[in-house]
C-alpha cells in the first residue's frame, strides 16, 4: 500500500508505510535520569464551542494518555505549555486537570510535577501577581504533586526590571512546601515572555536566574531550561548548585544534553517525549546500563522529527504532537482545544506522518495510515 503525500512546492510524492511498528515493553522507571514527559490534552470533540470558549476536554481519553505515559516509566509533567496553557487551556480547565492528573498518578503511583503559574490575570503589580502564584501553587500542593514555577507572562508584562523577578521568586520559594521546578521558557515557545529575568540579553539574564537559585537553593528541585539552545544549557547545569538538577526542555538537542558528558548530564522535561514516550523511554533504560552510545543510537535518529514538529513558530508544536497521537490510536479524532488543529499546514502535517512512521512510532501503521489518508481526503487530496 501507498500513500500520497504533499509537498510544500504543491506537488505529490508516493510514500510507502512501513509495516510493522517499532517493538517496544512497558517497564519501570528509570535510575540514572529522572524524565518527565509534558502531556497534551485531548479536546472533547463534540463540544458546541468556539476558538475562545473555555477548553471542553475529553477527561476519559486525557487521562489514558496519561496512563500510557506511566507505563512505560515516563514522569508526566502536568499542565504544561504542552497541554496548550496560555492557548486554549485557561486556569479553570489547568486546575481540573491538575486535580483530576494528580489522583490518577497516585492510583497507578505515576510521578507527576504540575505547572504553576498567573495565567488567570494579565497583568498588575508584583503584589497581585504573587497572589496569583500563590492560588495555583495551593491547588498543586494540595493535589500531592511537585510543582513547576513557570514564566509569568504578566510579570514579563510589568517587571521594571531584575530586581522584580528577584522579589516575587524569592517570596515564593520562601514558602513552597516541597522543592520546586523553576521553568525558563524562551520566546521562541512563548513572545510574551521576551526579556524574560530582566534583560533582552540571554547573559544578563542568566546572572539573576542563577541569583535567585543561589538565594534558595534547597527549595529548588531543579530547573528547566526551554532555550534551544545547548551550550548555554551546558554552562549553566555546570553553574548550578550541586543538588539541583538540569531538566532539558531543549527539543533540538536532547540526546547529547541528556546523554551528558565528563562534567555531567541533564535530566528531562520534554514536549516532545509526548509522541516519543516508548522510544525515549527504552533508549534510557540503554542509558541506565551506561551504555551511553547505545542510548544516542536509539535516540538521535529521532530529532529529525523534533526539529520539524518545533519548527518556528515554535509555539504551535502541539499541532503537531496531537497529530500523531490520533495517528497512534491515543484519541480518536484530531481536534485540539481553541481548534489549534488547523495552526499547521497540510505539507508539514504529512511530513510529520512520514517521519513518525519511519521511527516505527505507531503502534497499527495500517490505522494510522488510514487515518492520514481520511484527514488528506479534506484536504481533496485522494489517492
Amino acid at each position: 500500500m501507498t500513500i500520497q503525500l504533499p509537498c510544500a512546492d504543491g506537488t505529490l510524492r508516493t510514500y510507502e508505510p512501513r509495516a510493522e511498528p517499532l517493538a517496544v515493553t512497558p517497564g519501570t522507571r528509570f535510575t540514572s535520569r529522572t524524565v518527565f514527559a509534558a502531556a497534551h490534552v485531548v479536546a472533547d470533540p463534540y463540544a458546541d464551542v468556539s476558538p475562545d470558549s473555555p477548553a471542553a476536554v475529553d477527561w476519559d481519553a486525557t487521562l489514558a494518555f496519561r496512563r500510557h505515559l506511566w507505563s512505560h516509566g515516563l514522569g508526566v509533567a502536568e499542565a504544561m505549555d504542552t497541554a496548550q496553557r496560555g492557548m486554549g487551556l485557561d486556569w479553570a480547565g489547568a486546575a481540573e486537570l491538575i486535580r483530576r492528573s494528580a489522583a490518577e498518578a497516585r492510583s497507578v503511583g505515576g510521578r507527576i510535577a504540575c505547572g504553576v503559574g498567573t495565567d488567570q490575570i494579565t497583568g498588575g503589580s508584583p503584589a497581585r501577581i504573587r497572589a496569583a502564584y500563590e492560588e495555583q501553587l495551593a491547588v498543586v500542593e494540595e493535589s500531592g504533586a511537585r510543582a513547576i514555577l513557570m514564566a509569568s507572562r504578566a510579570l514579563a508584562a510589568t517587571a521594571s526590571g531584575p530586581e522584580d523577578y528577584l522579589e516575587v521568586y524569592g517570596h515564593l520559594l520562601r514558602q513552597c512546601a516541597e522543592p520546586v521546578i523553576l521553568h525558563w521558557l524562551g520566546p521562541m515557545f512563548d513572545p510574551a515572555l521576551e526579556g524574560y529575568w530582566g534583560a533582552a540579553d540571554l547573559d544578563a539574564a542568566t546572572e539573576v536566574f542563577l541569583q535567585v537559585i543561589a538565594a534558595h537553593p534547597d527549595k529548588v528541585d531543579g530547573i528547566k531550561v526551554s532555550l534551544l539552545d545547548a551550550r548555554r544549557e551546558i554552562d549553566l547545569r555546570r553553574r548550578l548548585p550541586r543538588a539541583v538538577r538540569c531538566y532539558t526542555g531543549d527539543d533540538f538537542h536532547y540526546p547529547e544534553l541528556i546523554a551528558g558528558d565528563e562534567r555531567g548530564f541533564s535530566h528531562a522535561l520534554l514536549g516532545i517525549f509526548d509522541p516519543l514516550g516508548p522510544p525515549a523511554a527504552q533508549a534510557v533504560r540503554v542509558l541506565d546500563t551506561g551504555d551511553a552510545a547505545g542510548f544516542r543510537g536509539l535516540l538521535d535518529p529521532t530529532v529529525e522529527l523534533s526539529r520539524h514538529l518545533f519548527q518556528a513558530p515554535t509555539r504551535f508544536y502541539k499541532t503537531g504532537v496531537v497529530l500523531l497521537a490520533w495517528l497512534a490510536g491515543h484519541q480518536s479524532h484530531f481536534t485540539m482545544v481553541g481548534g489549534l488543529q488547523s495552526a499547521r499546514s497540510l505539507p508539514h502535517l504529512a511530513r510529520a506522518y512520514e517521519l513518525a512512521d519511519t521511527l516505527g512510532l505507531f503502534p497499527d501503521p495500517k490505522l494510522a495510515e488510514e487515518r492520514m489518508k481520511n484527514l488528506l481526503s479534506l484536504y481533496g487530496v485522494t489517492s
